[in-house]
């Protein structure tokens, strides 16, 4: 790890503005807080900044059939996001929107950066249109029989039966998703951004340990086939940014979307003045910069995105950090089981830190997929969360506000042991650095178990009986609760409302690393209230019927 104090910038994958967040997004949004709420922590001065993805065929269309505006839509979808994240504690320094003056101006000047550096063409070529609604066809909206093994309802980019690669003019009997009729094809004029111009710059900076080693071998199979040029337009109608001297012309939202991150910083140094926008963005050696991702759109963000902001004059990503797919019970989320849980059905019913816990349980720095078994989550949060780390604090506290009035001991029996836990501090600290979670939690839950066994070993409860106040269990106790102390600072990023909790009963200043390395002894603790409660499998048994009973409400909506 880098020594001193460290200036870093990280942003998630900016979730779309067209639907309501669900568990598997979370699955992002939560190891990207973990990691930045470690940073700040440690020390560091680290920003996380978010934003809608406002733009896009999808985003019209389904303004359209609502018969609303798409700014009105995004606008909703931006609220119920904003209130989605911050009760599942996800703390951005600035969650924003693509659909802004910030990211029009950016997106503009890199535009014109690229094309005055020669790396944008224009070429005409064909495309599935339309007729009835007058518009021309993304690839996922024309569906028909593939060409190649005959299977049925099938995307104009790929079959998911046979896994062939086609163009939407190779489907048989192609019909569009929009009107139902069969489109037509149609030439229109496109600009091409040059991707394969920077080939060796790419293949330098992703051998140079800006991603995970599996995505680096994934990245030069794409070199193998060769890099395309990118169209970066698309055609009236299409809610997004208009292209400078193009009428009907607009960018493709996979341009104008990772300029989001640039855009919600930029709108963040515009509220504050001890941030220096093009520092970030044009010195690696200034701030490192981080972006947090989910697989399917590795290619997006570790081939074009450092292509394009090179083209353009600005630097590139410190690191990608991609992620693998949520399962839910072993198999893709389902609403029909009744395992499509949206994130706001979740939070009606269950505290947020048991799914930060468990998802922090199962991530590692690769693209793994992860499964939410349920089954597993309520009995590893129950035992873990509840039975082994809030119990420490639990045996202990009784005695100490009772018979000692909240006054804790001068000193430890053990500080050795106590030392110890202290010594786990880097280690653990490594962990983090490196996305490992899962050996975190394995690291903190087994000093949680030595600490268990430290009270069933000194046994308070049967000194208190002979001899309520006798300074052996007020020091037992101070002890126990030291321990505590340690592992909840360590565990803090991870389950920040436990955290804020712990902080306030223990009364002995903020849970951070520096302050966990340092005995509090001698001090008042506060009146003990409940960490967490057990998670009662009722209500997750009432999520998943709540699930399914949306998938019927959605199926009665689109039959009126």
């Amino acid at each position: 790890m880098t020594s001193g104090r460290r200036t870093i910038l990280v942003t998630s994958a900016l979730p779309y503005a067209n639907g309501s967040l669900h568990l598997g997004h979370m699955v992002e949004y939560l190891q990207t807080d973990i990691w930045v709420r470690f940073q700040k922590m440690r020390g560091h001065d680290c920003i996380y900044v978010c934003a809608d993805d406002a733009h896009g065929t999808p985003v019209m269309l389904k303004a359209r059939a609502k018969g609303i505006s798409a700014e009105e839509l995004i606008a909703g979808f931006l609220e119920e996001h904003r209130r989605d994240f911050t009760d599942f504690q996800v703390e951005f320094d600035n969650f924003y929107t693509t659909h802004s003056d910030e990211n029009r101006l950016l997106v503009n000047r890199i535009y014109e950066n690229l094309v005055a550096a020669g790396r944008i063409d224009r070429r005409t070529i064909s495309q599935a249109y339309d007729e009835r609604e007058q518009m021309f066809l993304p690839d996922r909206y024309v569906r028909g029989q593939c060409p190649h093994c005959g299977a049925k309802d099938q995307y104009g980019d790929n079959c998911e039966n046979c896994g062939s690669t086609y163009s939407p003019a190779d489907l048989i009997d192609p019909i569009s998703v929009v009107s139902g009729t069969t489109p037509i094809e149609k030439d229109s004029e496109h600009f091409f951004f040059r991707l394969a111009d920077f080939e060796d710059m790419l293949k330098d900076w992703i051998r140079s340990g800006h991603t995970h080693s599996s995505v680096t071998a994934k990245l030069e199979e794409w070199f193998v086939s060769g890099l395309r040029d990118w169209d970066i337009s698309r055609d009236a109608p299409y809610f997004g940014f208009e292209i400078p001297d193009a009428p009907g012309k607009y960018f493709y939202v996979w341009l104008d979307a990772p300029v989001g991150y640039m855009a919600s910083f930029l709108n963040l140094c515009n509220r504050r003045n001890d941030l220096d926008f093009d520092a970030y963005w044009s010195d690696p050696d200034h701030a490192e910069l981080y972006h947090f991702i989910g697989k399917d759109i590795i290619y997006f963000h570790a081939l074009f995105w450092p292509a394009v902001l090179t083209g353009s004059g600005f630097r590139t990503p410190t690191g990608v950090y991609a992620h693998g797919f949520l399962t839910v019970n072993g198999v893709k989320m389902s609403k029909a089981r009744g395992t499509f849980i949206t994130a706001r059905s979740y939070l009606d019913r269950l505290d947020p830190d048991y799914l930060r816990y468990y998802y922090a349980a199962k991530l590692g720095p690769g693209v793994d997929d992860i499964d939410l078994n349920l089954d597993d989550f309520v009995q590893r949060v129950n035992s873990d969360l509840v039975g082994k780390l809030a119990n420490i604090a639990s045996r202990c506290a009784r005695f100490i506000l009772r018979n000692f009035d909240g006054q804790l001991a001068d000193t430890l029996p053990e500080p050795v042991l106590y030392d110890e836990f202290v010594a786990q501090g880097e280690e653990i600290a490594m962990y983090y650095e490196n996305r490992q979670f899962s050996r975190v939690v394995r690291e903190i839950m087994t000093l949680a178990d030595r600490a268990n066994q430290y009270i069933d070993r000194e046994k308070p409860w049967v000194l208190a009986k002979e001899q309520p106040d006798s300074e052996q269990v007020q020091a037992i106790c101070t002890q126990g609760l030291n321990l505590f102390r340690t592992l909840m600072a360590y565990l803090r990023p991870v389950v920040p409302q436990m955290g804020e909790k712990a902080e306030s009963f223990l009364n002995g200043g903020s849970l951070t690393w520096e302050n966990s390395a340092r005995a509090q002894t001698g001090t008042t603790i506060n009146q003990f209230e409940p960490l967490i409660t057990r998670i009662d499998p009722a209500n997750v048994a009432d999520m998943v019927e709540a699930s399914r009973e949306s998938l019927q409400a959605d199926a009665v909506n689109r039959e009126q």
